[in-house]
């Protein structure tokens, strides 16, 4: 792959009063970082796939990051139910501020035979005409026995061949490996068969077919079918491969009021429990909580179990983009005799002057994946992701957040996100975590203002003895700071000790529109993200940040 070039607001050629606030923030923030320049390089092959992730590293300080922006979930023509081009979809992107951005279609026998490899063609011109941008090619898998993961691989000689056999070989839809009807479901066989899957990726990568590919599991509560055992089955089988899941879906538009009905629910979570569902799951885990999967929202939850193991599990958001809320284009006609199945490919769409119906925001209108970085280019932001370099914001909630952890004594760097920091027990440490609040109006003509920063911390057990577990009794929030009012850059400081046992830290924060007691009560989570009232979600006025854990090893425990 030939060398990228820079975003522009990373590219000390483009002059400052060219960029938007938003672009001069970012900016100001790589700069900061020390990276502004020719130490913020360009080229695919930075930040190699072999490379290990800071976490194998404990004890040293990370590097010094500039986070991009993107999105792993994005569906055009290609797609059997969606309706823009690709065209449209990656100029949306461009302007809404993405860096990188993955096309995942639906598996299909249309795509497999024709689409995939008719997108690649555009995908490659893309790439080619606008350098600036990061486009990735992927799937979303339909996963045997359970729901939708994203795949996705860095390119190559072989990226598309890699995903139509994949999807020839491994998907469940295309398979009948399903668990979607009670009658005759082979459950074992299938969910033996998504991990053959993801070990099948992984020794792609292992023999150099592709230099990198990643999965990610897609809105893993939409149906409850994704059960805990699942995750951990997918996660052990390659945790280089199968790095995390969506923390909050797409469709965040879909509950808008007066839009789409009075029973819809942010993410299009207004699914009911039904046979196939993992029973284990309360009912209260079907709808998002301020947009968020329960799994994830869910202080002491389905995602702490997973990180109370002491491993890396990431989360992501993304606009899952089918059909943009209030737009007027609409599918086109088929020419007589032409179908999916034998094209791989919608119709252009027609404009209109009537809204259509919609669920989704453009990639990057409202949902933003933040990946840390040393360098730009495609393996860069795949290792970032592996490492677990990631926060993630709604409504352009921040310009930008950095968070480091470091021993008390030691003026060093620390660690971030996705790092592991070695101590001794009783040691004191301190949580540096610096924002820089949103420096323009969102796509909303909104200017958000963060309310406060939650800091939550969970105790490291080891490996669960019941995979099916979806609780971490020992994890709550320890911290709130309260940051109404502040603009600009600065830095919350805050004081830990390290106790008897391995624990980590995450952090959260919102706009304090709408919050109360967390799901498993008050003095675990005093105010987290509620429910919204069915058809009555409006997206942005109900917006928060997550992100990724840093790890706390104590010697001995």
């Amino acid at each position: 792959m030939t060398d990228r070039q820079l975003p522009a607001w990373a590219d000390p050629s483009v002059s400052p009063a060219s960029l938007d606030p938003q672009g001069l923030s970012r900016r100001g923030l790589l700069r900061g970082a020390g990276l502004f320049g020719a130490a913020f390089a360009l080229g695919a092959a930075a930040s190699p796939a072999s490379a290990s992730p800071a976490s194998a590293s404990p004890g040293r300080d990370d590097p010094r990051l500039a986070y991009v922006v993107g999105d792993h979930h994005v569906h055009s023509v290609y797609s059997h139910d969606a309706k823009y081009t690709f065209s449209q979809l990656a100029a949306a992107g461009a302007e809404y501020g993405l860096d990188w951005m993955v096309f995942t279609e639906h598996s299909n026998v249309g795509h497999a035979e024709f689409g995939a490899r008719l997108e690649h063609r555009e995908i490659l011109k893309a790439r080619a005409e606008n350098p600036r941008q990061l486009i990735f090619q992927g799937l979303e898998w339909y996963i045997p026995a359970a729901e939708h993961c994203t795949v996705f691989t860095a390119p190559g000689p072989h990226e598309v061949d890699l995903l139509t056999r994949f999807e020839s070989a491994y998907d469940g839809k295309l398979l009948g490996y399903t668990d979607g009807s009670t009658d005759g479901a082979d459950t074992a066989r299938n969910e033996a068969h998504a991990v053959k899957a993801i070990r099948w990726l992984a020794e792609q990568r292992r023999t150099g077919y592709v230099d990198d590919v990643l999965v990610l599991a897609n809105h893993p509560m939409r149906l409850g079918i994704d059960s805990p055992h699942e995750l951990r089955n997918w996660r052990d089988a390659a945790p280089e491969i199968m790095i995390g899941m969506e923390g909050a879906p797409g469709a965040q538009g879909a509950a808008l009021p007066g839009w789409r009905g009075s029973a819809s629910i942010r993410g299009e979570y207004e699914n009911q429990p039904s046979a196939q569902s993992w029973p284990g799951y309360p009912a209260d885990a079907y709808v998002t909580y301020g947009g968020f999967d329960w799994a994830t929202a869910t202080v002491g939850g389905l995602w702490d179990a997973m990180l109370a193991e002491g491993r890396l599990f990431s989360i992501t958001t993304n606009s899952d983009a089918h059909r943009i809320v209030f737009d007027t284009w609409k599918n086109g006609d088929w020419p007589a005799g032409q179908n999916f199945d034998n094209t791989g490919r919608l119709p252009d769409p027609v404009n209109t002057d009537t809204p259509q119906p919609g669920s989704d925001f453009w990639p990057g209108q409202f949902s933003r994946t933040h990946v840390g970085v040393t360098r730009y280019g495609y393996r860069a932001v795949m290792a970032g992701l592996r490492a677990g370099r990631v926060w993630l914001d709604h409504g352009h909630l921040l310009d930008g957040l950095e968070v480091r952890l470091r021993r008390a004594c030691d003026h060093g760097r620390g660690v971030t996100l996705g790092g592991r920091l070695r101590v001794r027990k009783g040691e004191k440490l301190t949580l540096d975590v610096t924002v820089t609040s949103t420096s323009r109006p969102n796509p909303q003509g909104i200017l958000p203002e963060l309310a406060h920063v939650d800091v939550i911390r969970g105790a490291v057990r080891g490996a669960a003895a019941d995979r099916d577990s979806w609780r971490a009794p020992d994890t709550r929030v320890v911290a709130t700071k309260d940051v109404g009012g502040r603009k600009g850059t600065y830095t919350l400081r805050i004081p830990l000790t390290a106790g008897d046992e391995s624990f980590y830290v995450r952090l959260r924060g919102s706009d304090g529109n709408r919050h109360g007691a967390g799901y498993l009560g008050a003095a675990v989570d005093p105010h987290g993200p509620v429910p919204h009232e069915p058809g009555n979600g409006d997206p942005w006025a109900d917006t928060w940040f997550y992100s990724n854990p840093v790890f706390v090893d104590v010697a001995g425990a």
